[in-house]
């Protein structure tokens, strides 16, 4: 426990290559970025008022099940600290029970997509007037796109009303239109606010033919992208299908899940959330979420959550593709193509867990630029793998230990986000360490030592006073990071005074002072600014020191902010009475001088 107290991991950094881009980093150094805004669109999918007609076509085009879940209050702090532990380079979470992730097979558990079947992909579009006036009967007014986007309050003001006697071809219109609000508001919700791109629409011109796709496993990989792009320390959104994240969540581990009133069992499986939830559920932001993934345990995941469902409720059609559950193939959805890989999870699949093969680093890119342009010419290798997902089902490594896995695991993962010890504790342990040291090195004696042994002494001694010295500077950065942790302010009690020969220089009197040792060897006499720290004097070269006044704000371990000021070379203290308040300079961590 202790090596990871200052070094999280990982400690192999074959596998997490991208760790210095990730917001674990961020979050290690103290940058909070706070929850992510997370963006789905469900809210007003209920608004739609689809007649029987209509339903027989959404049913036919694969969506009967998609349509009847529910719009569900996303719990934002839960969902960031899960992005938190998602690391792209393996789309998979990292905890510390080993690497998890959503699989296909929990796509079709819990949205009742179909994760076989045709790659969802085809033309892409930067104007939306030509392919909806063909596929909805009416272009959008130039307010209402954006590109080759289309908002989704245009296609529930235009065609959430069907009339009962509306003709066919008019009916086939609206149905498309709610199709493509359907999967612009859930599977496919974007950061945009309230926009999908048109190119999904030509998908659904014939309902059988829209059936064959493979929604699920376009789902997933529009899922994967969000991820990784929310993992990233840079980013303060996510989107993609968040509901399936959730719940994904609510059933594999025991953090933040919600208690229902009624434990009825029903297909989809995110049915089972959509009840009153009652329990606690106030006070829980992102670091308690953090805390509790920091510290998970075995007995907190439930690995496999299907096995006691009652199978007749699931459909033959949604049984028949679960194979494809465990394939490591490359999931599609148009320009985004992301890898599946069960291997690296076998544990939910029942199987055993071990040594993942090396993942094969892939460039992301975004090929969807030109309008017109059918994807299908450019992304011939990531089709061939989807092509070949039968032939690459994983299966149970007999005889393999799992504490063999473990032991591999934590080498190459991040193994915390949060700090187990505070960073104002760490800066105090730091400076109590520094001071140390230098009072060692500066009682040390050379005499009897070589010439080599006494310039090490003295290196040391000249390093560790120039660290004392410059966190002078820096430990003013401490302020930011308890007020974070403790939500008070912080006084110091780490006082900086002038060190007095009895009495007061002139400000154009240089002060000597020199680095301790036996006999002035291997050290020049060089002139210095003397100030003192907690009984530990801090040498500041006065040529470092230019004729422009600097105002230095230490604060110390405790509490009280002191200012430092350097006038012409000369260290004064700074009377606490002399400096403006907060309230005064509008900043928690400013001060000014009276001179």
């Amino acid at each position: 426990m202790d090596l990871y107290v200052t070094s999280p991991g990982p400690i192999d950094q074959s596998v997490l290559y991208d760790q210095d881009k990730h917001v674990s980093s961020a979050v290690w150094e103290g940058q909070e970025r706070g929850a992510l805004r997370c963006h789905e669109h469900t809210s007003k999918l209920d608004q739609w008022a689809l007649t029987q007609k209509q339903l027989e076509l959404v049913h036919k085009a694969g969506f009967g099940y998609l349509r009847l879940i529910p719009a569900i209050s996303l719990d934002n702090p839960l969902i960031s600290a899960l992005v938190e532990r998602w690391r792209r380079e393996t789309n998979t979470f990292h905890l510390n029970v080993g690497e998890m992730t959503v699989t296909l097979e929990d796509v079709a558990y819990f949205l009742g997509l179909a994760i076989d079947g045709e790659p969802v992909m085809g033309v892409t579009y930067t104007m939306c007037d030509t392919i909806c006036e063909k596929l909805l009967g009416k272009a959008p007014d130039s307010g209402s796109t954006s590109g080759g986007m289309v908002k989704l309050s245009w296609l529930k003001e235009s065609f959430s009303q069907c009339p009962e006697d509306a003709p066919m071809e008019e009916i086939e219109r609206r149905t498309r239109a709610y199709l493509l609000y359907l999967v612009g508001s859930t599977i496919f919700s974007t950061t945009t606010g309230n926009k999908v791109p048109v190119m999904y629409l030509p998908l659904f011109e014939n309902f059988d033919q829209a059936s064959n796709y493979a929604w699920g496993a376009a789902a997933l990989s529009f899922l994967y992208r969000a991820l990784g792009n929310a993992s990233l320390k840079s980013q303060s959104t996510v989107s993609g299908c968040l509901t399936l994240l959730q719940c994904w969540s609510y059933y594999h581990l025991d953090i933040g899940r919600p208690r229902l009133n009624q434990d009825s069992m029903h297909f989809p499986l995110v049915l089972k959330w959509k009840g009153k939830q009652s329990g606690p559920t106030a006070n829980r932001d992102l670091i308690f979420y953090r805390k509790a993934l920091d510290s998970l345990k075995s007995s907190d995941v439930e690995w496999l959550p299907y096995m006691n469902i009652d199978s007749r409720i699931i459909p033959d059609d949604i049984k028949s593709g679960l194979i494809v559950g465990r394939s490591k193939t490359m999931l599609i959805c148009f320009d985004k193509a992301e890898r599946h890989l069960p291997d690296r999870c076998l544990r939910q699949y029942g199987l055993r867990q071990s040594i993942p093969e090396e993942v094969q680093r892939w460039e992301r890119k975004s090929r969807g630029v030109d309008g017109g342009v059918d994807l299908s010419g450019k992304m011939e290798i990531e089709l061939n793998e989807w092509l070949d997902r039968r032939l690459n089902i994983v299966e149970d490594d007999g005889g393999v230990e799992e504490s063999e896995y473990m032991q591999w695991y934590m080498k190459i993962t991040r193994r915390f986000v949060g700090r187990l010890i505070p960073l104002s504790s760490e800066f105090q342990r730091m400076h109590a360490a520094l001071r140390d040291i230098a009072h060692l090195a500066d009682t040390v004696s050379t005499q009897g030592m070589d010439s080599q042994q006494t310039e090490s002494v003295t290196r040391i001694r000249y390093i560790v006073h120039e660290c004392l010295r410059d966190q002078v500077g820096t430990s003013m950065l401490a302020p930011s990071i308890p007020q974070v942790e403790h939500g008070k302010r912080i006084r110091g009690k780490e006082m900086i005074r002038r060190k007095s020969n009895g009495k007061r220089r002139r400000k154009d009197d240089p002060v000597q002072c020199h680095a301790p040792s036996e006999g002035g060897d291997g050290v020049d006499a060089q002139l210095h600014t003397t100030i003192e720290v907690d009984g530990t004097l801090l040498c500041h070269p006065t040529d470092e020191i230019d004729d422009t006044e600097t105002c230095i704000a230490v604060t110390g371990v405790d509490d009280s902010q002191v200012c430092h000021a350097i006038i012409k070379g000369e260290a004064q203290a700074v009377p606490q009475s002399s400096l403006r308040t907060s309230e005064d300079v509008g900043q928690h961590n400013d001060c000014s001088i009276v001179v």
